[in-house]
């Protein structure tokens, strides 16, 4: 099956589990998820499963990144900030959404990697850092819309504090290894409002300087 094939079959899987956001549909179909996946993986680029990165990171599975686009319900003149960059596959993908994303990766070799592929694929919105996420970015702040690509233990309050009035933040909150769910919340009036959205299994989210 060629490339383009296994990307029309990704793209019908994701329409049956539940993406309606034509939109998100769109940004999937439009960023070549070989270009973040590491050589041994390049024949699963297009299969719904997430792979190993490096760094004990993964790329997440194309329906996880669909399934938390659509629930940060991103608009084209929107900031956003992503914390975890990773391969950069989901900045990529929020980059066709909205106006500007920040990205932030505490292992700067990763980063490195990310930020060469947007060079390549110029995508030319996305301003990546290497920091400690768990404090956000508040020299950038207040975001839109925040996402979070590695699970919490709590909400982190510094985040929720850069989140813009009638913004929305996306992240998993749950223990290593064990129960995650991803939870929306919206601020209005500075106060915080929280969904459970559905259960996920991501790498924990990590304090503490770059490595």
């Amino acid at each position: 099956m060629s490339g383009e094939a296994r990307k029309i079959r990704l793209i019908m899987d994701l329409r049956r589990s539940g993406i309606t956001d034509t939109r998100v549909l769109s940004a999937v179909e439009r960023v070549p998820r070989e270009a973040f996946v590491s050589e041994p993986f390049l024949d699963q680029a297009y299969e719904n499963t997430a792979l190993p990165i490096g760094k004990g990171q993964t790329i997440s599975q194309p329906l996880v990144v669909a399934l938390m686009s659509q629930a940060l319900e991103v608009g084209e003149r929107m900031k956003v900030l992503e914390i975890g960059t990773g391969s950069g596959y989901q900045a990529a993908v929020l980059a066709k959404l909205c106006r500007r994303v920040y990205t932030i990766e505490r292992h700067k070799s990763l980063l490195v990697e990310a930020e060469r592929r947007f060079r390549a694929l110029h995508v030319h919105n996305i301003t990546a850092v290497a920091g400690d996420g768990t404090r956000g970015w508040p020299e950038q702040a207040p975001f839109d819309r925040i996402l979070v690509t590695a699970a919490a233990g709590e909400i982190p309050k510094s985040l929720l504090d850069q989140l813009a009035d009638g913004g929305a933040m996306v992240l998993p909150v749950g223990s290593p290894g064990g129960d995650q769910e991803v939870l929306r919340i919206r601020k209005k009036d500075g106060k915080p409002s929280v969904e459970r959205l559905f259960p996920v299994r991501f790498v924990p989210l990590v304090a503490g300087g770059v490595e």
